[in-house]
């Protein structure tokens, strides 16, 4: 148990100082603990559990490369980020899938709908300035978009702590990106960057307490 609380006692100072990297627009601190977000992360969840999930830890191994990516600038780079965040998602996607029943129409109805309005909106203000990036951005949020029913769609059937840990990690996934992009696409402000990084280190943080919770079952 000790062992426990000091890897995320690990995972929150290294979080925090990566903020505190943004905040005072330091390289050092940025580029020491960005890294280190999904690793402190992983090893707080191997520390607690026995059986451990490949496709959970896929999606962190993803999440790390796309973190160390998009700590450098450029379109390509930018680019990797992206492709391996849009896999980290698709290992999220089939993690729940795998444990979703069989559910009524409606339900998955009532899932999708949020999402696809959510998007719908959020591409209507980027779309005349994505250019090139316009099929990539919209790929990557229909992937999203469809971890964000899945999960909506897992806590309405289930209605389990870890599903509703699972689906308000990715409601929080769905605003870091979505203010990802209009940071970079539409309308930079200042203070998108550390909402940005700060709403996607909760979101990892309560999916990962989902599959701890998962796994105790």
């Amino acid at each position: 148990m000790k062992n426990n609380k000091l890897y995320l006692g690990v995972f929150i100072a290294v979080s925090i100082l990566y903020v505190i990297g943004i905040v005072l627009n330091n390289e050092i601190l940025k580029f020491v603990f960005k890294p280190l977000i999904m690793i402190s992360l992983l090893a707080y969840y191997l520390s607690l559990v026995n059986k451990k999930h490949s496709l959970y830890i896929g999606a962190v191994i993803f999440s790390f490369l796309g973190d160390v990516f998009l700590l450098f600038d450029g379109e390509l780079n930018f680019m990797f980020g992206l492709v391996s965040f849009l896999i980290a998602h698709l290992f999220f996607i089939w993690m729940v899938v795998k444990q979703l029943k069989k559910s009524a129409i409606n339900k998955k109805i009532i899932a999708s709908v949020p999402f696809v309005i959510s998007f719908s909106a959020l591409l209507s203000l980027l779309k005349d300035s994505l250019g090139e990036m316009l099929i990539p951005v919209v790929v990557y949020g229909m992937v999203i978009s469809v971890f964000g029913a899945v999960a909506l769609l897992n806590n309405l059937i289930f209605k389990s702590k870890s599903s509703l840990y699972l689906f308000s990690g990715a409601v929080f996934f769905v605003v870091s990106d979505s203010l990802l992009a209009l940071n970079k696409f539409y309308q930079p402000q200042e203070y998108y960057p550390v909402i940005v990084i700060i709403t996607y280190m909760v979101a990892q943080y309560l999916i990962c307490k989902s599959v701890i919770e998962n796994s105790e079952k």
